[in-house]
């Protein structure tokens, strides 16, 4: 036999019983030996049974022993195995780092309360926080952690009797309470609990803030599980991150269709940039006061099969939301390029860039990339970014900046006026020209005081070297005023709405290859020799 084998034997209920038996037999060999059974062998003789009547019962009274020390075995064991069963099912049923109940256990009070559901309702309340993910960025998963805790820790203080307060995962709570004072009392609960939030969270000698977005909706029989409630919970809340965060919704049926019409969008607007259904239109700019065309800037427009052609306000947003952004940014500059490749060499293409990709590094090199691919000369192009890109990370813009800027593309600022820019952004990150938001030029005519802003815009290019831009422009009065006060260049439906390339070859057609004057000289760049600058602009970013 092995060793394993004789150790695994040795912890045998066999074994055991082995043992207290030679005990048994060790304890009738001593009492012969001292005397002990003297009485009771007369009493055997007299029955004449014999020394081993003695014998058996000695080891009986051993396997009596055996079994009663089997039986403490077996209830400790029992003991233990409950414990660790409820243990178990304690684990199971509450998130361990914040204590409150998890999603499962939610869910089975939520549906219990959906059955017993009578005049006396519940509702849940889905608390999702804001501004969570920056705390994790920029002090750590321990402050997280310190984070959901706080929280965890300020919804118990505030859980009416009855109610149940729960983690459903991330930084996402729940609490289940009873509807005993109706709307009024669930709106002053989630006011309270916003608020609640929304105090400091000190932590390390730090103070930390976050707020909270909350979705309400009541628990009645008319949902087919606790799921679909707390789906109605999550659409309650989701349109409050819409309208703004920091706020509280409760749920309405509408808001089931408006999801579903969102989910079909975002769906549509995937196969639609895969499929290349999104193409570039093109909106002449001209220079001022000649009206010459000197450029074009790129807009999107999506050729629905069935709403037909959708303006870019209505998909732009999604795109940016769920991340398609970049990669129908790329696939509209490569088609733009493409197109205005053989149109009249002194024509600039002006393409709009969303926010977050400045943060992407490889940014200018995916644009020389496409560049490299159509063929197009870098100093015909220009690159606007609106000033909400400045306050992301002023740094890694800058950075893209200036490799953009580096390869002979030029940078305009959109919108001007109506962001966040400073002087310090205009002269830290120079910029090769400020268009003027419609806003300010629509009223130039009819306001004084808006009239006053955009002259003092167009000055402040002026001293700082920035070609100026004015966009919306729609009347000939508009034209006169702005070119007075030394606008370059004008953008609007009086010279032409936005247009795709076979009605632009048109226009280009019909006025020539004349050049009219630019801003500042072309950069002519070497694409080859591009191509080796920037490979090692990448290694060096990559190292």
């Amino acid at each position: 036999m092995t060793k394993a084998t004789i150790k695994q034997w040795q912890k045998g209920e066999l074994y055991e019983t082995l043992c207290l038996l030679l005990i048994g037999a060790g304890i009738w060999f001593v009492g012969i030996a001292l005397g002990s059974f003297d009485v009771l062998h007369e009493v055997v003789q007299t029955y004449r049974l014999g020394e081993f009547m003695i014998l058996g019962a000695c080891m009986g009274v051993a396997i009596c022993g055996a079994s009663i020390r089997k039986s403490i075995i077996m209830r400790r064991l029992m003991l233990e195995r409950d414990a660790a069963a409820a243990q178990a099912e304690a684990i199971a049923r509450h998130d361990g780092l914040t204590g409150l109940a998890n999603r499962r256990r939610f869910l089975e009070e939520v549906e219990r309360v959906r059955l017993l559901a009578g005049p006396e309702l519940s509702a849940v309340l889905l608390i999702d926080l804001d501004r969570f993910k920056p705390v994790n960025d920029l002090y750590g998963h321990a402050a997280g952690n310190a984070v959901l805790c706080a929280v965890a820790d300020r919804l118990n203080a505030l859980l009416p009797p009855g109610g149940v307060a729960a983690r459903l995962g991330g930084d996402e709570f729940a609490l289940l309470v009873p509807l005993s004072h109706g709307t009024e009392g669930l709106s002053r609960l989630a006011q309270s609990v916003i608020a609640s939030i929304a105090a400091p969270i000190h932590w390390s000698q730090n103070e930390l803030k976050v707020g909270a977005t909350v979705g309400v909706a009541a628990v009645t029989r008319d949902y087919v599980d606790a799921d679909a409630i707390l789906h109605a919970a999550d659409l309650a809340m989701y349109q409050g991150k819409k309208e703004g965060r920091g706020t509280y919704r409760f749920f309405r049926s509408a808001m089931d269709e408006e999801l579903r019409a969102r989910a079909r969008l975002e769906a549509e607007l995937r196969t639609a940039i895969e499929c290349g259904a999104i193409e570039p239109f093109y909106q002449p700019v001209v220079a001022l006061p000649g009206k010459a065309i000197v450029g074009v800037e790129v807009l999107a427009r999506w050729r629905h099969p069935e709403r037909g052609l959708i303006p870019p306000t209505e998909f732009i947003p999604v795109a940016e939301e769920t991340g398609m952004i970049s990669e129908l940014s790329y696939s509209l500059i490569r088609r733009a390029c493409l197109d205005a490749r053989d149109w009249p060499a002194h024509l600039v293409l002006a393409v709009n860039i969303a926010p977050h990709q400045f943060q992407d590094v490889w940014l200018a090199e995916r644009i020389l990339a496409i560049l490299t691919e159509t063929g197009f000369p870098p100093g015909r192009l220009e690159v606007e970014i609106t000033e909400s890109a400045l306050i992301q990370d002023l740094e890694a813009t800058r950075a893209t900046l200036t490799s953009l800027q580096r390869l002979g593309v030029r940078i305009a600022l959109d919108d001007f006026g109506t962001g966040y820019s400073s002087l310090y952004h205009l002269r830290e990150l120079k910029f090769d020209k400020l268009k003027i938001d419609r806003s300010y030029v629509d009223a130039i005519t009819m306001s004084d005081e808006r009239a006053k802003l955009v002259d003092a815009i167009i000055k402040l290019g002026s001293s700082l070297g920035l070609a100026t831009t004015a966009e919306g422009i729609e009347t000939d009065a508009s034209v006169d005023w702005l070119s007075d006060q030394g606008c370059d260049y004008g953008q609007g439906y009086l010279f032409g709405r936005a247009m795709p390339k076979s009605e632009m070859d048109v226009i280009l057609a019909e006025i020539g290859a004349e050049a009219p004057l630019r801003d500042g000289p072309v950069r002519e760049i070497d694409i080859a020799r591009l191509d080796l600058a920037d490979s090692s602009i990448a290694l060096a970013r990559a190292s």
